[in-house]
């Protein structure tokens, strides 16, 4: 389409733009643009609030009712330095145990689901295993989020010195997604004998990639309270750190349990199991999973 040709005060004649042909339609376009400009800030900023305020609830999904009873497992209930009255499961010989491993579960799960898993280990390693809840979850105190994940964790420690007996020597701990996070910030606190970690993520920004649409993963970044870097407290830790990852796990990539265990200080082994998501693991693996990890506790 071709422009009208317009006579300049020179005399030459020239294209009219747009404004010279239009001026009414222009002065509206602009004024569109000047009112949209805030209203697009407006709602960056409400967006960069929401985030802010929800992103705890992103992270941390405690299951609701009904919660499934323990049967006759033991229960140990105790405290967090800010108040929480938190409780986890004993499972094994606590008379004279190999030792004692923490277990963290999942966002979405509980430490009562994991009493099966737990027998087994108990079963096959002669440890004695301590799966820790977090407040908020199964009827604990208090409300999940990223500082108070570290305090839990913490507690669930002491009350495992002070009840079963733990040192960090004869302390492993144990982590799955969201737990491998929460057992790798305590393994910084304590220094235990291993971490062992199942379908970790290298840290929460990477995750936030994945859950939150491009480009709002930058906003994460800028707004973000959740510290969780798994992979960069792995290269600081003197503690031999396992990872077991299923290549078909579409919630947290296989990739980043590479990168988790390739950042170790000192790589413990590391396990891939063809076909396995996030949660089918030990079940797709078999026996391969429970050597590997009776090999990690040995």
């Amino acid at each position: 389409m071709r422009w009208p040709a317009t006579r300049t005060a020179n005399g030459l004649v020239g294209v009219a733009t747009r404004s010279q042909r239009d001026p009414g339609r222009w002065r509206s376009t602009m004024m569109s643009v000047a009112v949209a400009a805030p209203l697009a800030l407006l709602a960056v900023a409400a967006l960069a609030v929401l985030l802010w305020a929800q992103q705890e609830r992103i992270v941390f999904q405690p299951p609701g009712p009904p919660l499934p009873a323990a049967g006759d497992t033991r229960r140990l209930d105790f405290d967090t330095d800010d108040g929480e009255r938190l409780f986890g499961y004993v499972v094994g010989d606590t008379v004279s145990p190999a030792g004692v491993l923490i277990a963290f579960h999942g966002n979405a799960d509980l430490a009562v689901w994991q009493i099966p898993w737990a027998r087994e280990v108990a079963r096959r390693t002669g440890w004695v295993v301590f799966l820790a809840e977090y407040r908020g979850y199964g009827g604990a105190t208090g409300k999940p989020t990223y500082a108070g994940s570290r305090r839990d964790a913490s507690a669930a420690n002491r009350a495992a010195a002070e009840f079963l007996g733990a040192t960090p020597e004869r302390t492993a701990l144990f982590g799955h997604s969201l737990g491998s996070a929460i057992a790798t910030e305590l393994a910084v606190e304590i220094g235990p004998r291993a971490l062992i970690l199942q379908s970790p993520f290298s840290s929460a920004r990477e995750m936030a990639r994945i859950i939150v649409a491009r480009p709002l993963d930058r906003l994460w970044a800028l707004v973000s309270r959740v510290h969780f870097d798994t992979e960069a407290r792995v290269a600081t830790l003197d503690t031999p750190v396992w990872v077991a990852h299923g290549t078909r796990d579409f919630i947290i990539p296989v990739r980043m349990g590479r990168e988790v265990h390739a950042a170790a200080r000192i790589p413990g082994e590391l396990l891939l199991v063809a076909g396995a998501g996030h949660n089918d693991l030990p079940d797709i693996a078999g026996e391969s999973y429970w050597e590997w990890i009776e090999r990690a506790l040995r």
